[in-house]
């Protein structure tokens, strides 16, 4: 529908009329050279020249023209099939294609009345019908949730949501926020029949044990309908696809309703991704044994850091020093002194040296060592320290002593070390802590370290270092110049019936010094190491040049190795300025992988392992919950059928008033000056009437 308005008032049309008409009486009752040809010719160019000047006087008003468009949408009816794999448990070929059949007569005829949106849900939703039934995961409020996001601001008419009931992911979804304002009707597919089995429910773990500690197995055993039976719970590892028992204990199940939890203790050896399988013995008459057993993977990681505290002599500090590590299970401590140390220091990631050189033993062979070695060592300056040796010793502070005295000194935290964050309350309180007795004399700060904490000597605040932190060569190493922390850990705990504070200045100190920086310059990373059987597997690669700059010029390959020696390659993509790529889904199993790479003649590799998990969750609910298929279409106001009499929802579609299609109406204004054919039109009115003056004399 179009109309014209104007944006002057409605009455200048007449003017334009009148002008119109004034010019044409004007122009012809003056014209002589006209008159003697025929009336209707003066009658005609006049009525030309009044339409034009008409015209383009109506112009000048700025007419618009309005057009209303209309737009009938139909309403949108969502089929939302559940394609997990509990569907077609037990379905023959026939019935499959029977339903599948059933469901495409049911979308062809909707298809005419209403616009059909096909999805299938289970791991993923999905556009089209997927009828392999191979999800091994089934989210119904995702279902929900997809359909409200694309359709709740269109006309959604209604949703069919296909289903056994069953979900393993995602919320409940009677209790989903989505209010769809559209009914839900539910076809309700699978079996509701208890049948006899036995499950091996959930199975509770660590992700994540160090190699030789013990860990702790939780397994949720179900039965149902099998009173009086008995089963056995047996724990396996698996090893190159071979089974080995590590431990059998006996189930009895005492009603039809069986529920029992049992706790299983395993040795987290040896070091990588170890796959287990806890599994129940079949009981007699048991409908499905495929979901009696379960496997979990467990990465055990060697990261422990063998840490040693070698002192001049006995003291209180080397105690305190040990208890406070010992908190982490990272570390294995080992306490020793200098007389009397035999062992390799190279077996040891991290030295603490406790008064060590002293005045009396200088420990030549073993500080040799530990530079030549590159060990991260952290001295504690007392009394019996030889001061002059340690000067030589490290670069962060040097000494120069006043004799043998000693002066007792607190600490105060530098607010402006930046190496690590210490907590609030440790910062806080340990300027209160007793004070430690550190060597008299002159301090001087140098070299790449920070200070952790200076000294406070009575009221006055210092700039001595107390503690200071850096790296000399390629170790890390630090300087704390004064003994007693023992005092501190008692303090602390008198203060705070803990000994949070003093274990985290120690522990956060051990934990910087000991780290070790890769310094590898081709490095390959995943974002963890046990992936599910239906995810992707992305793997992120940097190599940096002699610089430490990222380059990403050469081709970088990867070769991924499963336990029966078969190889995928793969070479990785440019992304920015380093490498990526998505090796997608590889079937459950430990892997290996090796990547490689060639950068200026040099051959760079990366070598890791992670492993894929099966999901089960599908196998472990096979009873059908077509009561909470029915509540959900209650909310909603829908109805719920059953797969044979899936047709007659098209007719309660069709029965519901509120379902009809929405006519949206749509306004488009333009001026009408810019119509290219009003144009011509008065191009051509101008034309005609002026050949016809020039031809009949009148110019």
């Amino acid at each position: 529908m179009d109309n014209i308005t104007f944006q002057y008032p409605s009455w200048y049309i007449l003017l334009c009329i009148f002008l119109g008409l004034a010019y044409a009486v004007f122009l012809y009752s003056r014209d002589k050279n006209l008159r003697e040809q025929s009336p209707f010719l003066n009658w005609g160019l006049g009525g030309v020249r009044f339409l034009a000047v008409t015209l383009i006087a109506l112009l000048l008003l700025s007419p618009l023209l309005k057009k209303i468009v209309r737009d009938v949408k139909k309403p949108v009816v969502v089929i939302a099939q559940d394609v997990s794999e509990s569907i077609a448990e037990g379905w023959s070929e026939e019935e499959r294609s029977a339903y599948e059949a059933a469901l495409q007569q049911l979308a062809g005829e909707l298809q005419g009345d209403y616009e059909v949106k096909e999805y299938s849900f289970g791991s993923t939703v999905r556009e089209g019908f997927d009828f392999s039934f191979s999800d091994k995961l089934s989210n119904l409020s995702d279902a929900l949730s997809t359909a409200y996001d694309l359709y709740s601001n269109q006309n959604l008419g209604a949703v069919i949501l296909a289903t056994d009931g069953i979900y393993n992911e995602g919320s409940n979804p009677l209790y989903t926020s989505t209010q769809l304002g559209a009914p839900v009707y539910t076809i309700a597919l699978g079996d509701t029949t208890a049948r006899r089995d036995v499950v091996a429910k959930r199975v509770f773990h660590n992700r994540i044990a160090y190699l030789g500690d013990k860990f702790s197995v939780q397994v949720d055993i179900a039965a149902e309908n099998a009173a009086g039976s008995k089963s056995q719970l047996n724990v396996y590892k698996v090893e190159g696809g071979q089974l080995r028992r590590l431990q059998q204990t006996p189930v009895d199940i005492t009603s039809n309703d069986f529920f029992e939890t049992r706790e299983v203790i395993l040795e987290a050896s040896p070091a990588g991704v170890q796959r287990y399988r806890v599994s129940l013995s079949e009981v007699p008459g048991e409908a499905t044994t495929a979901n009696n057993s379960k496997d979990i993977f467990v990465d055990v990681l060697d990261a422990r850091q063998k840490i040693l505290i070698l002192a001049n002599s006995p003291h209180p500090d080397i105690t305190a020093l040990r208890q406070a590590l010992s908190s982490n299970k990272n570390y294995e401590i080992t306490a020793a002194y200098i007389d009397e140390f035999k062992e390799n220091i190279g077996s040891f990631d991290f030295v603490i040296l406790h008064q060590v050189p002293s005045m009396a033993n200088d420990a030549a062979g073993v500080l040799n060592s530990i530079k030549e070695q590159k060990i991260p060592h952290l001295f504690i300056v007392g009394a019996q320290s030889n001061l002059s040796r340690i000067n030589q010793l490290q670069s962060l502070v040097a000494v120069r002593a006043g004799g043998e005295n000693v002066n007792e000194v607190q600490a105060r935290v530098n607010d402006a070390f930046g190496f690590f964050k210490l907590s609030e309350r440790l910062s806080g309180n340990i300027v209160n802590f007793p004070p430690l007795q550190a060597p008299f004399g002159d301090y001087t700060q140098s070299g790449n370290g920070q200070v952790l904490l200076y000294q406070r000597i009575g009221k006055v605040d210092t700039r001595y270092p107390l503690l200071a932190l850096g790296e000399e060569g390629q170790a890390k190493v630090g300087v704390l110049f004064g003994e007693g922390i023992w005092r501190w850990r008692l303090f602390d705990y008198l203060q705070h019936q803990n000994h949070d504070i003093f274990d985290e200045l120690i522990t956060k100190t051990v934990q910087y010094l000991s780290v070790k920086e890769d310094k590898r310059r081709f490095r390959v990373s995943l974002s963890k190491n046990i992936f599910n059987e239906n995810e992707n597997i992305y793997f992120d690669a940097e190599l940096y040049n002699e610089s430490f700059e990222l380059v990403n010029q050469p081709d970088a390959r990867l070769a991924i190795t499963d336990n029966d020696g078969k190889e995928y390659n793969f070479t990785f993509n440019r992304v920015g300025e380093a490498y990526r790529l998505n090796a997608g889904i590889l079937p459950v199993g430990n892997y290996t992988f090796q990547a490689s790479t060639n950068y200026n003649g040099e051959n760079l590799n990366y070598s890791g392992q992670f492993s894929v998990q099966p999901i089960q969750l599908e196998s472990y609910e096979t009873t059908a919950d077509h009561g909470l298929l029915r509540l959900l279409s209650e909310k909603y106001g829908g109805q719920v059928v059953y797969p044979a009499n899936m047709g007659a929802i098209a007719g309660m579609i069709r029965q519901r008033e509120t379902v009809k299609p929405v006519i949206y109406e749509t306004s488009r204004t333009q001026p009408v000056i810019n119509l290219k054919w009003l144009f011509f039109a008065l191009l051509s009115l101008l034309a005609v009437e002026w050949f016809f003056r020039r031809y009949f004399g009148g110019y």
